[in-house]
């Protein structure tokens, strides 16, 4: 194997090179190759000073994540840091790509930071349930103070070179496009005025004012008690805390136990789970089968919020987008949709007209389908009904060329029932974006019984041009989400009737980590969406099945949330926001006196468990079926789609964690009340039964 780190001797100047492709990780060989060449560069006399650069598209970015989850091996990457920054000459890190993390701490280890205009930092290590434990926390507020080192650590957030050159966490922004030349100018420089030293650790400009930094570290504990933090976010307001205390070492030792500390909770297990799941989900079995095409001509059908979102998202992503409305008033209003959320961008500043108007000259408004002749890919966005949806699949099947995919927006109905209307099944497919489709990261690429590899394959390819997260789905109404969430939702409709507030209910859920509750969440997408679906279905129902009219009262008052300023909540003034509604309590009252039922009280763990109790049972069902490849794409799903919170790892992770004996306790006990509704899942049984859990089938 090739060493991944080198050392060469030019006038006096040591050039470290990292080269490790793809995007030189710090993994071990690459650790105690920098241990080698510092030492080496230290001991030769004609070194006057060193630069450590990287090879291909970025400086490191941070660890290996082939190393996730197992022991650690020596050298550290604290080490690492120590070894570059003990170094009696001085040591130059030249800067581009994503410095993040690890590289980050290699960077602050180093005496002299030179960037690009273009280069991007951060410490993001706290989206692993974990801190920036080698040496981050103890050197960074020796350079900027607490509250900005809090921000960056607590956030994760990269950052530009303009705000790190502000900060003093590098010294100079070069307009060199070769950074190692850069570098080299740089090096000569220090060398030619016999620039001192100056390490990170041994600076304490960062505490100059103790009882700024005091207040800073008080005020974010502070915010995280209101907000919920997160132990890692606790344990990172303590390492700050500690730098300002301690001596250098002694807060290495105690960030070092901190890390350690993180490592153990439940927390870093779910948020390492969710970092390997969402880049597992877009790897289907077709995808390793057939190549994707390439699609560079997208056409729309309909123009309202949705056809809109997703026209965005494609024009963004340097599509060129036919639109379809039926008339010519539709059209507008489809133009005019697309043009505000460029129009809002224009007013916060994230671009300008001559951009804007960039952007618009690849989209193509009409109401003729005969436009759509050349484009590589039709989406339909109508009006969610079979009838209609079917209507749209005939008459583009009429126009489109050979070998053009046709897909669907829909979010329940049945795709092999479209595609076998039309003469090129292996090209239809289904995608169920979110809404806001430019904005939602979720997409559900369904597919159906008869399409090809290479559709699914490009559909697939697409997402990512997109910049979605991909999820495979197979064939029942709804899909792998909504499925899930009819549901728990019916259990918490249930709940409700019981005796169980839908505002308690939503403020538990949100304890929990939601970011709004069930109820708000019907108002947020509307509950004219839920009645339709309902009225769909109720030809088939099983008679013996519970139904809670509730909804139904509500939406025939045509309160169907914040579209309509009312739903479960008031919405006045176009609030975001709403207020509870005593009328809705009152209507809740009637129904239950209706059904015969005598209202009971619900603690808050009875909620929560009972709520998510059906969400893993319905879960373990649509992975039985086979509607999803593994547990962890339904964990990608609701943490993407469903505001599932992300710490606690999706409902498969979750459920491995509480333990699926206990969920399957849960579910036998409700059915003793319920037998119809609380059937446990035959997947959730023989896990249990074979003592595995959901973890053990995501190698798929």
């Amino acid at each position: 194997m090739t060493n991944p780190v080198t050392l060469s001797v030019k006038d006096h100047i040591g050039i470290i090179i990292i080269d490790n492709p793809p995007i030189n990780a710090l993994g071990i060989d690459v650790r105690k190759g920098l241990i080698s060449c510092i030492d080496e560069a230290d001991a030769n006399a004609d070194v006057k000073a060193v630069i450590i650069h990287a090879n291909g598209r970025t400086f490191p970015p941070g660890a290996d994540i082939t190393e996730f989850g197992k022991p650690p091996l020596e050298p550290h990457l604290v080490a690492t840091c120590s070894h570059v920054e003990n170094c009696s000459k001085p040591v130059i890190a030249a800067l581009h790509g994503t410095v993040l993390g690890g590289g980050f701490e290699i960077t602050l280890s180093a005496h002299f930071r030179i960037a690009m205009p273009k280069t991007k930092f951060g410490l993001p290590e706290v989206g692993l349930g974990i801190l920036p434990g080698a040496s981050g926390t103890q050197r960074v507020p020796r350079i900027t103070g607490a509250a900005a080192a809090l921000d960056m650590m607590i956030s994760g957030k990269p950052f530009n070179a303009k705000k790190a050159l502000g900060l003093g966490l590098i010294d100079k922004i070069t307009d060199n496009e070769n950074i190692l030349n850069a570098a080299i100018e740089y090096a000569q420089d220090i060398i030619s005025n016999n620039t001192p030293i100056n390490r990170v650790c041994d600076r304490t400009d960062g505490f100059a004012d103790a009882d700024k930094y005091a207040a800073e570290i008080a005020a974010t504990r502070a915010q995280l008690d209101k907000k919920g933090g997160l132990f890692c976010h606790y344990a990172i307001v303590d390492c700050v805390e500690t730098a300002a205390k301690l001596p250098f070492n002694k807060g290495l030792i105690y960030e070092r136990d901190k890390i350690m500390a993180c490592m153990r909770t439940d927390e870093h297990a779910a948020l390492v789970h969710v970092f390997f799941a969402e880049r597992k989900s877009p790897k289907p079995p077709e995808a390793k089968r057939a190549k994707p095409l390439d699609i560079a001509e997208l056409g729309i059908i309909g123009g309202g919020t949705m056809g809109a979102g997703i026209a965005v998202a494609a024009l963004n992503s340097g599509l060129n987008v036919t639109m379809v409305e039926r008339d010519e008033d539709s059209i507008k209003r489809g133009i005019k949709n697309v043009e505000k959320v460029y129009l809002r961008n224009i007013e916060k500043g994230r671009m300008n007209a001559d951009q804007m108007a960039a952007v618009m000259a690849r989209f193509s408004p009409t109401t003729n389908y005969n436009d759509l002749s050349q484009v590589d890919m039709v989406i339909e966005a109508v009006f969610e009904r079979m009838d209609v949806k079917k209507a749209v699949f005939t008459e583009l099947d009429k126009v489109l060329k050979p070998g053009a995919i046709l897909a669907s927006n829909t979010s329940y109905l049945n795709v092999n029932e479209l595609a076998a209307l039309t003469k090129r099944p292996a090209e239809v497919i289904g995608l169920h974006f979110f809404s806001p489709a430019n904005i939602m990261r979720l997409l559900e690429i369904v597919v159906p019984d008869n399409v090809s590899d290479q559709t699914v394959s490009t559909a697939f390819a697409f997402a990512k041009k997109l910049g979605k997260v991909a999820v495979r789905a197979g064939v029942c109404d709804g899909f792998i989400g909504n499925r899930i969430l009819g549901k728990y939702a019916q259990a918490a409709t249930n709940m409700m009737e019981d005796g169980a507030s839908p505002y308690r209910m939503d403020k538990v859920i949100r304890g929990f980590g939601y970011p709004i509750g069930v109820y708000q969440m019907f108002d947020l997408a509307g509950g004219d969406i839920g009645w339709d679906t309902r009225k769909r279905l109720a030809a088939t129902r099983d008679p013996a099945e519970r139904y809670v009219h509730i909804d139904d009262r509500i939406c025939e008052n045509g309160w169907f949330g914040q579209k309509t300023g009312r739903g479960y909540y008031i919405y006045e003034n176009g609030a975001r926001i709403g207020t509870e509604d005593p009328e809705i309590l009152a209507i809740i009252d009637k129904e239950r006196k209706i059904a015969g039922i005598t209202p009971h009280d619900f603690s808050d763990e009875e909620i929560m468990e009972t709520y998510m109790a059906a969400m893993i049972n319905e879960a373990a069902n649509v992975l039985h079926e086979g509607i999803a490849l593994r547990p962890s794409d339904i964990d990608v799903t609701f943490i993407y789609g469903y505001g599932f919170p992300r710490h606690k790892g999706g409902p498969m992770q979750y459920a491995d964690t509480i333990g699926l004996d206990k969920v399957l306790a849960t579910i036998e006990r409700l059915s003793q009340d319920d037998a119809n509704f609380w059937v446990a899942s035959p997947l959730l049984k023989q896990l249990v039964a074979d003592g595995k859990n959901f973890a053990s089938l995501n190698n798929v």
